[in-house]
Parts: structure tokens; C-alpha cells; sequence
């Protein structure tokens, strides 16, 4: 199957924590888009390696991450109202204003 775009986002409390889910992310070649949201095209085992990651680095507390994956025609029916915060999506090609 081929990679689909995958959209994580979290709310964590803690600032250590918040670094070290945005460093792990961006370690797996997911691109920021938010202060909180990162995506990217992962394939499915890709995508399982991510969320384990995830569970190691999230104990406890009350920290929320969701991880969606997107169809290319899902991701394209997105809507972006104001200027993208970071461009490191658009320098993959994944942001289209």
C-alpha cells in the first residue's frame, strides 16, 4: 500500500515533553505545520512505528495525541484560512494555498 498523509496532532502540558514529541516527529520526517501539528506521508508500518513512539514518549498526565491518516483526496479538500505558520509542509510540496 502506498504511504498515505499522515496528520498528528497533540496538547501536551508539560514544555520537555511537547520538545521531545515535536523532535521524535520531525526525526521520522513528518514536517510542522502548527505549534502542535505535524504531517507527512508515512506508509503503514511507518505509521505503526510512529504511534509506539509516541506511547513510549506519552506516560500518563493529561496529554492528548491523535494521529490521522489522510487520503490524497481527503488532505486536498482541506481548507486553510490565513497564512500557514511554518513552511516547512510547503517545501514538501503539501501545502497548496
Amino acid at each position: 500500500m502506498p504511504p498515505l498523509i499522515t496528520l498528528v496532532i497533540y496538547d501536551i502540558e508539560d514544555d520537555k515533553l511537547r520538545s521531545d514529541v515535536a523532535a521524535f516527529l520531525k526525526s521520522k520526517g513528518l514536517r510542522r505545520v502548527q505549534y502542535s501539528a505535524f504531517i507527512g506521508p508515512l506508509t503503514d508500518s511507518q505509521r505503526m512505528d510512529v504511534v509506539a513512539g509516541l506511547r513510549r514518549l506519552i506516560k500518563g498526565g493529561r496529554n492528548n495525541v491523535q494521529v490521522y491518516p489522510l487520503t490524497q483526496a481527503s488532505y486536498n479538500m482541506r481548507i486553510i484560512v490565513g497564512n500557514p505558520l511554518y513552511d516547512d509542509a510547503r517545501e514538501e510540496g503539501l501545502v497548496v494555498t
